[in-house]
């Protein structure tokens, strides 16, 4: 069976207020430019629980070139998502409808995942964090933003 890693950070400040987010995907034993993408956004007026589900959705749907039983390990950063999303209605659930509704239907397209808080002292965390943060100040000047990884930054991602 196949394998992937995922990685996802999403950050907000002052609710309502910018947020960023970004993910990396990397097929698990494999290198080189195929083998790792992926992508970091941002919005305005927007909360942190809206910007860790589209963190978590957009990196859920990078994985649709993939069989649907390919298995996946979700590193995330967001200390809240892991309880979120076994609670069917939860704080996320009511406060962001629209993102929740993505998020559950992308997880539901998965059967094989594994979830794993990332350390936040992690190298692979500051590499998101960055892109997150260029996602929200690109939202701040020019609106709502999202754009793949360049290939050369993902070559370098500690993961």
């Amino acid at each position: 069976m196949a394998a992937v890693t995922l990685w996802i950070t999403s950050l907000c400040r002052a609710e309502p207020g910018y947020g960023g987010w970004s993910y990396v995907r990397r097929l698990d034993g494999e290198t080189g430019a195929a083998a790792i993408k992926g992508a970091a956004g941002g919005e305005r007026r927007t909360s942190a629980a809206k910007m860790s589900l589209t963190a978590l959705s957009e990196a859920l749907d990078s994985l649709s070139d993939l069989p649907k039983d390919t298995r996946v390990t979700l590193r995330f950063a967001d200390p809240d998502l892991a309880a979120q999303l076994v609670t069917l209605d939860g704080a996320y659930a009511t406060a962001e409808p629209d993102a929740w509704a993505a998020a559950r239907a992308a997880l539901a397209a998965r059967p094989v995942l594994e979830l794993v808080p990332a350390s936040t002292s992690a190298p692979a965390n500051g590499f998101l964090d960055a892109w997150a943060e260029f996602g929200l100040d690109t939202a701040k000047s020019r609106g709502s933003f999202k754009a793949a990884i360049p290939k050369p930054n993902l070559l370098k991602f500690p993961g």
